[in-house]
């Protein structure tokens, strides 16, 4: 009879593998190349085995003996547990009938497959290809899937579909080499013949599988999902829309007792209180007008934008050479892969968010990348490069994201998921630490670095404003201007980001207050002997964990230190 270490081992070792199984992109993304050549599927029925099998795992979870655990598996255990009730919940939820919107989905993410899978041998070229001839059925499914929900009653908010057709009709090409999925073909090393024969093939697969795909994505878009949409944008409109957004909210916050109410309250309080260090700021400088006078100048003045995309990446990878010079002096334990900056591509550019982070693989053959908008210059102000990139980059995103892929002790599932408030709030808190290493010199990056913290306060209000409170798009629109000098397309793009992932929004400033707290305890109980790289090193080398769990950790480290 396995003992209760080996049973729960074994189950850890069977989800993952049916879960790369299930997901071939996903494997691909975590370094696992037996799947190369194949895609998901996606259709409802796809989607209910799933449940199933996870349904099925939970259940093996919960005929372990806990109390035969060592403490560290009781830890793995207790994880392993909230992930399953989380993805459970989301797909007993519907929260699978929403795979397109502006802000990115699987038209825009299966677009970065070039840049993200192995492309160095005769193989995988071929595998590539072969992912390529099942982007129609894979496409299909979707159509399915939409179709399926909407009969169902989950339709999209009419905001969230804005530019999605522009986005589909990027890749129905009339000739196959201007597809970006041609791209990996135009430099081949290979001898002639192979070389040819790729090249052929790729246009074959692309007329053949990629331009109806898209085709049909866009088809059903502007005849049945666009008339279907909805004028309201409020999650809890949609069946069992209240418990939904309560989910969500457990599910991004990892916080059990956090109401929609209580996080709003939270928010308020947050914005007056970031609003009062923005007002200093700007008697700092002797600005002569009002709050917003000064922002209507931050959104107009020339002296704070580039004028070309490379001026832009030039400005943002300066910054982060600084940072990584910085370091180690916050830092005990640094992950050893690279990370990269590179432009959002043209073809989600217009609706996409100011920047994001793509980890590198598992495997460490692919680096971290730092995606930067370079679309329309006049929304991407210099006064917010520092702060963004200390979010998306280092000590950020790009630190912890690879610190915990490299974490050997963790199993599989830990060191490659986790939970946004920690994935978040670090980054949100590692905007902050810039002032620590002389970061924030100019008092308007200081402004800027404080319209990203009000930002984030500002998501508390109006992700629970328009999903819980009644609030409209145009209300939360108008709310984030009033309280940022962010640009007025970045605010609308996220707003309509809220509106289409309801609830991740609350992660950022929920967990940063958290950590934030956790540091102030151990700094008050250790006085002197707290040591700021120590405590990082305790927030990182156990993955990203609850909050509340991230909390017996800190306490258990100051009770260890006082010992």
């Amino acid at each position: 009879m396995p003992t209760a270490t080996e049973q729960l081992h074994q189950l850890f070792h069977d989800e993952w593998e049916t879960r790369l199984r299930e997901d071939p992109l996903f494997a691909t993304f975590v370094g696992d190349n037996r799947y190369n050549d194949k895609l998901p599927r996606a259709t409802p029925d796809d989607y209910a085995r799933r449940r199933d099998q996870l349904r099925a795992f939970r259940k093996q979870r919960q005929n372990i003996d806990r109390a035969a655990l060592s403490p560290t598996d009781q830890l793995n255990s207790d994880i392993f547990a909230r992930l399953l009730d989380n993805e459970i919940g989301e797909l007993d939820l519907g929260g699978q009938y929403f795979p397109i919107a502006k802000v990115g989905g699987m038209h825009t993410g299966f677009a970065d497959l070039p840049d993200y899978v192995p492309l160095n041998t005769l193989t995988d070229y071929e595998n590539y290809l072969a992912r390529l001839a099942a982007f129609k059925p894979y496409a299909d499914d979707h159509v399915t899937l939409l179709r399926d929900g909407v009969r169902q009653g989950y339709r999209p908010a009419r905001a969230t579909l804005e530019g999605v057709a522009d986005t589909l009709k990027a890749h129905i090409v009339s000739s196959p080499e201007q597809s970006t999925f041609y791209r990996p073909f135009v430099n081949l090393t290979f001898g002639e013949s192979d070389s040819s024969r790729l090249r052929e093939a790729a246009r074959r697969v692309i007329s053949a599988s990629m331009v109806p795909g898209y085709q049909a994505l866009l088809d059903y878009l502007t005849s049945d999902y666009w008339p279907a949409s909805r004028d309201d944008v409020a999650a809890s409109n949609l069946p069992n829309g209240a418990e939904f957004y309560a989910h969500r909210i457990r599910t991004f916050t990892s916080v059990n007792d956090l109401s929609a109410q209580k996080i709003h309250a939270i928010g308020l309080a947050e914005v007056q209180r970031i609003r009062a260090e923005m007002d200093d700021i700007i008697r700092k400088v002797k600005f002569g007008g009002a709050f917003r006078e000064f922002v209507d100048f931050l959104r107009t003045d020339p002296r704070f934008y580039v004028t070309t995309p490379d001026a832009l990446l030039k400005e943002t990878a300066l910054v982060l050479k600084k940072m990584d010079g910085e370091l180690p002096r916050l830092f005990r334990t640094l992950p050893r892969l690279p990370y990269g900056i590179r432009p959002i591509p043209d073809h989600s550019a217009p609706g996409n968010t100011t920047a994001y982070y793509f980890p590198g693989s598992g495997d460490g053959t692919r680096a971290g990348y730092y995606y930067v908008n370079t679309y329309d210059l006049k929304s991407r102000p210099l006064y917010e490069i520092e702060a963004l990139s200390l979010h998306e980059a280092v000590p950020g995103h790009h630190l912890q994201i690879a610190l915990q892929q490299e974490l050997g002790g963790l199993p599989a599932f830990r060191r490659f998921n986790g939970f946004t408030a920690f994935v978040e709030g670090w980054a949100l808190y590692s905007e902050r630490l810039g002032l620590e290493v002389g970061f924030y010199q100019d008092p308007y990056s200081d402004f800027g670095r404080l319209t990203y913290e009000i930002w984030r306060a500002c998501r508390l209000v109006v992700d629970t404003g328009m999903h819980a409170l009644g609030w409209t798009r145009q209300q939360a629109i108008d709310y984030m201007a009033d309280h940022s000098a962010s640009t007025l397309l970045n605010i609308t793009n996220e707003v309509d980001r809220y509106i289409a992932w309801p609830g991740q929004a609350l992660a950022y400033k929920i967990g940063e207050l958290k950590i934030r707290e956790l540091r102030a305890l151990a700094e008050k109980e250790l006085g002197p002997r707290f040591d700021l790289r120590a405590f990082h090193d305790v927030l990182l080398l156990q993955g990203a964990v609850p909050l509340d769990v991230l909390e017996g950790m800190v306490k258990d480290w100051i009770a260890s230190r006082r010992a």
